[in-house]
């Protein structure tokens, strides 16, 4: 969970439903998954925070350019999170990938610590838990279930390879549009 929390490509959703099985077998316990789970929520979260505040606007504005990002959007970014970021932090719990990386911009606009620790741990309590407690309830089911699991991530894969090239599709036309503004600036 440590690892999830960052930004290793490690699903909870792979996860904590196998730990929700292993409660339903007695290897586990509610209080231990729910501990430990937590635990290495905030651990991943953590090390993704100070990623952001340490290494933040200076890194994005370094290699921005080839995720084609510019100040402009690192502006807005900044702005968005500062009017809504604890509410941001909380909700990006529960949106696969999202949650990978969330913490880097709490990091980067320097959340307070205490309040992006409380929006990470009640999000990745609830998030943890759901999952488990759905793993739990599959019990006898889960070799089943388990073959859905795959749909699922190529479902997400393919929503997110979607927002990419729409995300890369505008920020051509918007550099193509800045381009042509500025070689009319120049002919005036």
């Amino acid at each position: 969970m440590a690892l999830e929390s960052m930004i290793a490509p490690i699903p909870s959703e792979a996860v904590m439903p196998f730990a929700g099985f292993l409660i339903y077998s007695e290897e586990m316990t509610w209080t231990l998954v729910a501990l430990w789970s937590t635990l290495g929520s905030i651990v991943g979260s953590m090390a993704s925070y100070f990623m952001g505040m340490y290494g933040g606007r200076p890194l994005v504005l370094k290699v921005g350019k080839w995720l084609l990002l510019n100040v402009h959007h690192l502006d807005a970014t900044e702005r968005y999170f500062k009017k809504y970021g604890p509410w941001t932090v909380f909700i990006c719990r529960f949106v696969p990938v999202v949650r990978h990386f969330i913490s880097i911009p709490a990091g980067m606009g320097r959340m307070p610590i205490p309040t992006f620790l409380a929006m990470t741990i009640i999000g990745a309590v609830m998030w943890n838990m759901f999952l488990a407690w759905a793993g739990y309830y599959l019990k006898e089911n889960w070799e089943s279930v388990k073959a859905y699991f795959h749909i699922i991530d190529r479902v997400i894969v393919v929503l997110i390879l979607a927002v990419i090239v729409a995300f890369i599709v505008r920020q051509v036309v918007e550099w193509r549009a800045l381009k042509k503004a500025a070689v009319t600036d120049d002919n005036s």
